[in-house]
Parts: structure tokens; sequence; C-alpha cells
């Protein structure tokens, strides 16, 4: 937890209260229903909520804002951006039924009333959001197909609605075709030498007018 303060200092109580609950509600379940392994549940602050939170060091999301977090497993990084922005509303889509069912129990236990899940494939929607968050589920030319026409293309932020997507390693290949993406090193917001070779891409969704 002291790592979340670290890097955060300014959360309110409700926030600081919900990051702290977060440990032994993913203790419990992860012993029911696997999602987690064992070495991340350890280090879920650094490996999970951190790395999840390196998209609030590269966007401020305004109040309204919608946002999906597709193949979100475990939750990430959809709930932890939920504590961190009330104020905004998170769709948590995944395709496998018993990671949802953790996310769910997580959720209720925490008592976060802005996040909605859904049991699906991420085609199968037909809403549109202001941004789309993952961490890597597939290459991006993949997700990129996956949830093309998704991303609402009224802008409610100063950062372009798009697509934000945590991923780590070498990115110059896959992203070769995407002119306007944006990468982030999140070594240059966190010290930890977990963070170095991670990464937030940003890639904004244009339209043809």
């Amino acid at each position: 937890m002291e790592l979340i303060l670290k890097y955060f200092p300014n959360l309110t109580e409700d926030q600081i209260s919900k990051f702290k609950k977060l440990e032994s509600l993913y203790q419990d379940w992860n012993l029911k229903i696997n999602v987690v392994s064992r070495k991340d549940i350890d280090e879920l602050y650094l490996r999970h909520v951190l790395h999840s939170l390196g998209i609030a060091k590269i966007v401020n999301f305004n109040d309204g804002s919608k946002i999906m977090d597709v193949g979100t497993g475990g939750g990430f990084p959809g709930i932890p951006l939920a504590i961190m922005f009330p104020n905004c509303s998170f769709y948590l889509v995944d395709s496998i039924a018993k990671k949802l069912k953790v996310v769910d129990e997580v959720v209720e236990g925490l008592g976060l009333t802005n996040v909605k899940t859904s049991h699906c494939r991420v085609e199968e929607i037909n809403d549109t959001y202001d941004f789309i968050v993952s961490r890597a589920v597939a290459a991006m030319p993949t997700f990129v197909h996956w949830t093309k026409g998704k991303i609402a293309k009224k802008q409610n932020n100063e950062l372009k609605n798009g697509i934000l997507y945590l991923k780590g390693g070498d990115l110059s290949e896959e992203l070769q075709d995407y002119k306007t993406a944006t990468i982030y090193n999140l070594s240059d917001f966190y010290t930890e030498d977990f963070f170095e070779t991670k990464k937030v891409v940003h890639l904004p969704i244009k339209y043809k007018v």
C-alpha cells in the first residue's frame, strides 16, 4: 500500500480504504478461484495495482468519462482505475466467466458503484466509450480489429479518445502501422525495476469526416 501512496499521495480517505482492502479480497477469492498467480498475489500492489495505475499517469479522466476494460481478467486495470476515478464509469469485459466471478465479488466487497461487468466477447458490445483500456491481451492489430467502432467521437478529455494499452518489451514491429501511437515508458514515472520495460501505448482513433 505504501507503494501506491508513494506515487499517488493525494488520495482521499475513501480511496485509501478501498486500495487497502484489495489485498485481502484478492487473497480470499484467489484461494477459491485462481485468477492471479501466487507470486503476483504476493506482489499485488506492484505487479497489478501500480501497473494498472500507470494509465492514471498518462491521463486524468474527466468526470463522466466512459472506459471499457477489455479482457479484464482479475479486474486489471479496471478496478484500480475505478477506485482512482470514482466519477467515471467502467465496463469490465472478459470471455472467461470464472474470472468475472472474482471481479464481481471484489467490486461488491469494495462497494464500487461505478463498475459494471459482462461475460462476453468485445465484438458483441454495441456501445461506445471514451477510452478502451487493456493489459496486453493481444497484439495491437488484433486488438484494434476487436474494438473497431467502439470509441466515441465526442471528446471529453484532453487526451484524444482511443486505446490505452499496457504492454512490455519492444513494440516497434507491432506498432509500425500506427504512426499516431504514442509510447509512454512507465520507468519515467516509477523507479521499481519491474517497470523498466513496461509501457502505456496511446492510440488515438481517427474518424473520417
